[in-house]
């Protein structure tokens, strides 16, 4: 259900900035609000207090945005906020902010490797990606597992590139467990 109306808020929010066109602006202004309101918890969670009068949640939000975010994000957050969705505002803004990165063919790389990549490792990887996928440029988030051993894991969407040397040992103890020796 919050995946749909992640979605539907979402969508008409991407809708309503390609045809002002505003995807730009758009897109740096939901970020900005987006990295706002995830610093601000105790915000937020006013904003979804249940005794909280939906009046006084909208003036909170005017009083904040209005004349800071454009009329359609801000018009986004007051109609979220009157529909008593403004729990779903993170997957609201989340998807928003994916949508636009596909709409620019910007994709989302989230890499795993058992040990900090150096800079020449990380472009060479970036321009790999770029020759074997549609995207004109990446948005890249590495993080380190040691437990990996060695090798890498990338995800790009629901795609995942598993060269770690944990995965093919588990893969090979599988495969070996499948034989039978004979007597």
């Amino acid at each position: 259900m919050a995946k749909l109306i992640s979605k539907t808020y979402g969508e008409a929010l991407f809708e309503a900035a390609v045809e002002e066109g505003i995807v730009d602006s758009l897109f740096q202004e939901v970020e900005a609000v987006h990295a706002v309101l995830q610093e601000n918890d105790e915000y937020v969670r006013l904003l979804n207090h249940p005794k909280l009068p939906v009046e006084q949640k909208i003036s909170m939000l005017e009083e904040v945005f209005r004349g800071k975010a454009s009329k359609e994000l801000t018009g986004l957050l007051v109609t979220v906020a009157e529909k008593g969705r403004f729990s779903e505002i993170d997957g609201i803004l989340a998807y928003f902010e994916e949508r636009v990165r596909e709409y620019k063919k910007i994709g989302t790389a989230y890499v795993t490797s058992a040990a900090e990549l150096t800079q020449e490792q990380k472009a060479s990887l970036e321009k790999r990606l770029l020759e074997t996928t549609s995207y004109q440029s990446f948005c890249m988030n590495y993080s380190v597992d040691a437990g990996l051993i060695g090798g890498m894991v990338i995800r790009i969407g629901d795609r995942v590139v598993d060269s770690s040397i944990r995965t093919k040992l588990g893969n090979m103890a599988r495969d070996l467990s499948k034989i039978q020796l004979a007597k």
